[in-house]
């Protein structure tokens, strides 16, 4: 190739210059070698945030599980890092408690919220191994990591879709869990996590488009004769307690619970007007950003519950006042 070089011997002693010029890392397997072949055999975790801007309910954080075996999620919203060994512990009680299994190993990177004593202990008092990825190494956690990116692109596409303030993104996060965990996935040669959690075919007929358009009716006992019988709402999902939709009234900021509900789901609530009306963003003393608005006022984390003949329900730990109409428990 050239003229002139003289023969060169191959050297056999490592070149520490080379090394400090261009030494890399070394390549990850994209695909793991080993895989579960229980529930709870191995369960990924990862903690997401802060998230800008806090979430009605001044939620910063999600905490995510993952099942190795079924590729099912959950999550956990959080204040701060500090409540993570609490949510894990309420994770632990609810799964072990559905599968009659116990959760074998866990495994986290190397953050401060996973690392306490409390955490440690609680892992070595009940049996259950640690796995630590390695220092700046989060591809270690594949599963946990491609999770919450997962997550978060789908909760900017959906919050983009029919222009939701961003403060919903807790109600967004969680509508997408329920769809992922019932949707296919190559992890499970197209099979879908909830049918390998549970062995259960998923029903997935009352799916809607997130933030479009619903009708709901308003119960007799809520007016007189003459009052109109549908009032018209935002879709945030579905309710976590009760077989019915959740939705949001624009008119009087309350979250409102139904089944009788009919969608347009080809349209989508006019947000700008809110938009119009929000109070500017203000600095607070230790630097952080503090979201204020002219409906959410700074209460106890307290809840009032009253009957379900249609009278009021708040939710001070919401900032939101909700309102649940009589529903049928079919």
């Amino acid at each position: 190739m050239v003229v002139g070089l003289p023969s060169l011997k191959i050297p056999t002693t490592m070149c520490t210059t080379c090394l400090v010029g261009k030494q890399h890392k070394n390549a990850i397997p994209k695909r793991s070698s080993w895989r579960a072949s229980t529930k709870l055999q191995l369960v990924h975790a990862d903690l997401c945030g802060p998230i800008s801007p806090a979430s009605n309910n001044n939620k910063r954080y999600i905490l995510s599980f993952v099942d190795d075996y079924s590729r099912k999620a959950w999550v956990y919203f959080l204040h701060e890092k500090s409540e993570t060994f609490n949510s894990f512990r309420s994770f632990k009680a609810c799964v072990e408690k559905e599968t009659g299994s116990f959760i074998a190993c866990l495994r986290t990177d190397r953050g401060g919220e996973f690392m306490s004593k409390e955490f440690s202990d609680l892992c070595r008092q009940q049996g259950i191994s640690r796995q630590l990825t390695a220092a700046y190494t989060p591809q270690q956690n594949g599963v946990a990591e491609h999770k919450n990116r997962t997550i978060m692109n789908s909760v900017r596409a959906v919050l983009h879709e029919k222009q939701i303030p961003k403060s919903f993104w807790l109600e967004a996060v969680k509508w997408c869990i329920h769809v992922q965990n019932k949707s296919p996935t190559t992890a499970l040669d197209h099979g879908t996590p909830e049918e390998m959690w549970s062995g259960l075919k998923p029903q997935v007929d009352y799916f809607r488009v997130f933030g479009c358009i619903a009708h709901i009716h308003v119960p007799d006992q809520r007016g007189s004769k003459l009052d109109d019988k549908s009032h018209q709402c935002v879709l945030l999902g579905v309710s976590d307690e009760t077989k019915a939709y959740k939705l949001f009234d624009q008119i009087t900021k309350k979250i409102i619970i139904s089944k009788d509900v009919i969608f347009e789901e080809d349209k989508s609530w006019n947000w700008e007007e809110e938009r119009a009306e929000s109070m500017p963003i203000t600095l607070n003393v230790n630097g952080h950003d503090e979201y204020e608005s002219s409906q959410e006022e700074e209460e106890n984390d307290s809840v009032e519950v009253t009957s379900q003949r249609g009278e009021e329900v708040e939710m001070k730990s919401l900032h939101l006042h909700i309102w649940q109409p009589q529903i049928c428990s079919n």
